[in-house]
């Protein structure tokens, strides 16, 4: 019994020192650009794969990436902190075209994939359809974060962050289904099919929703934003977990969980100053996991066996480019035919390129039994297509913005934003040192020589916002959007704290957004 006590506790040492050097290596890639300007071009994300595969080329090894690993720890946090951030007013906008891409832009890629290889490549149709499988699913975390950086149009960060938490479950789901089929435990045919689609969609959805909203008003009992906080990270891993057991799709169900809390539960439960520490706590956790799993991505590439893939690989990217094309071009215009959704042809070009595959691929391509014939092809396969678009799409993407000239106007924002910060800071100063004046103690002359001071810097501030506002007019519409959301942030707020007071049972729906223009 010692013995083994003391292999486990030497087991869990090693593992501590490999996570502690991944976590060392990702967090020294953080630093580059701050060192070097050059390295502020790539996306972070992107960065951790190419030094992952810099590492895979002299053979360091950090730590085996189990696909268990990925799913059931990593998988559950990336999926709730997009979902919590995904505002449903957005979501529900443009709702159907994300439904589209979804589902039907999924089958569109595996099938495309499929057929490519089949035909191509040689391979089985089975595997084929595997391989389509792992690789319809997108993950855009590094294409979102330069849209953010750059200012794009914020529609099209939900078109793609909304595409891509939804395909997640309907990779996963296919995934399985075929797994199944291999398996004996699933029969083929369309009418099946159609039933196990909805069956595990289905109880996802409940199990997310019923998580979400239990969640929502047990938190409307307490103000206590430590234990909230602990409660959306329970709930993440929670509804993955269960929902799995229970037969659905855990992906589905923690995107559900996210949206509710995100959109309602954190209304309805939380002040203001708790949603703010749960929304960085989730900004942190999604940092540090990402700098993990893209670190590891490219540290896991076996160069000898892509090279004896290369010509899958090939057809395989080429499968994909065109089946996205296909799926984004068709897709959005049945969309803007059916509801108007005026998603242009700029944007749907970017939506497009933009369909960068990544984590969740590699899972479900290492996930694949070992008695599979071909497996080692097929994960070779995998790589070797989501390793084409993180380094040629991902770094492409920002010239192809600029092409189109979708680029916004972030940094002139984050700039003005700054300023007006710093000004409503010194106005909310001046009011306290206005206060003290009549506290005992306090010399009239020190007050009027700091308030001298905040008034100068309040002028100066104040002629730099009104020459942004001449040099760039935008600005002003920018302003008023800002004022827009301020004020029905405080309607929100308002009817929130009427519910967690019990002077309403339920929460009502702003009104100002009816006529606010």
């Amino acid at each position: 019994m010692a013995i083994e006590s003391a292999i486990g506790e030497a087991a869990i040492e090693e593992n501590l020192k490999q996570f502690l050097l991944v976590l060392s290596v990702s967090l020294s890639v953080a630093t580059l650009p701050q060192i070097f300007s050059w390295f502020r071009h790539i996306p972070y994300t992107l960065l951790l794969v190419i030094v992952g595969l810099m590492l895979a080329l002299v053979d360091v090894r950090l730590v085996y990436l189990s696909p268990g690993l990925i799913l059931s720890i990593f998988l559950p946090p990336l999926l709730f902190e997009a979902a919590w951030n995904l505002k449903w007013a957005d979501l529900k906008r443009d709702l159907v075209p994300i439904c589209l891409y979804a589902v039907i832009g999924v089958v569109i890629s595996i099938a495309g994939v499929a057929f490519g290889l089949n035909q191509f490549a040689g391979i089985s149709l089975f595997t084929a359809l595997l391989i389509g499988a792992c690789l319809s699913a997108t993950d855009p975390v590094s294409v979102t974060a330069l849209f953010r950086e750059l200012g794009v149009e914020k529609r099209l960060t939900t078109l793609m962050e909304g595409e891509s938490l939804f395909n997640d479950g309907m990779a996963v789901v296919a995934f399985g289904f075929l797994v199944a089929l291999s398996l004996g435990t699933a029969e083929w045919g369309f009418q099946t099919i159609l039933v196990q689609f909805f069956t595990v969609v289905g109880i996802g959805v409940a199990v997310g929703a019923l998580i979400g909203f239990g969640i929502s008003y047990l938190t409307q009992r307490f103000d206590l934003p430590l234990v909230e906080q602990s409660l959306t990270l329970v709930s993440a891993y929670a509804t993955y977990l269960i929902t799995e057991d229970l037969g659905g799709s855990g992906v589905i169900g923690v995107v559900t969980c996210g949206l509710i809390l995100g959109n309602f539960g954190s209304r309805i439960g939380m002040n203001p100053r708790t949603r703010v520490i749960v929304t960085e706590f989730w900004e942190f956790l999604a940092f540090f996991v990402n700098s993990i799993v893209f670190l590891l991505i490219g540290d896991q590439i076996q160069f000898a066996i892509l090279r004896e893939n290369l010509g899958a690989i090939a057809i395989t990217v080429a499968a994909m480019i065109m089946t996205r094309a296909i799926a984004i071009y068709a897709l959005s215009f049945v969309s803007n035919r059916l509801v108007n959704s005026e998603i242009t042809t700029s944007k749907q070009t970017v939506l497009w390129w933009g369909g960068l595959r990544g984590a969740v691929s590699i899972a479900l391509a290492l996930s694949v039994s070992t008695s599979l014939p071909n497996r080692e092809a097929l994960i070779a396969t995998v790589f070797g297509g989501v390793l084409f678009t993180l380094l040629v799409q991902g770094l492409t993407i920002q010239p192809l913005l600029k092409k189109l000239q979708l680029l916004g106007d972030g940094p002139l924002r984050q700039q003005y934003l700054e300023i007006i910060a710093r000004q409503t800071a010194l106005n909310r100063v001046l009011q306290h040192l206005e206060k003290l004046e009549q506290r005992p103690g306090i010399e009239p002359e020190f007050c009027d020589y700091q308030k001298a001071l905040i008034k100068g810097e309040l002028e100066r501030l104040q002629t730099e916002i009104e020459k942004l506002q001449d040099e760039y007019p935008n600005i002003r519409d920018f302003t008023l959007e800002q004022l827009r959301s301020e004020l029905l942030a405080i309607e929100a707020d308002t009817y929130a704290e009427f519910v967690r007071s019990g002077r309403l049972n339920r929460e009502l729906a702003p009104s100002l957004q009816q006529f606010i223009d």
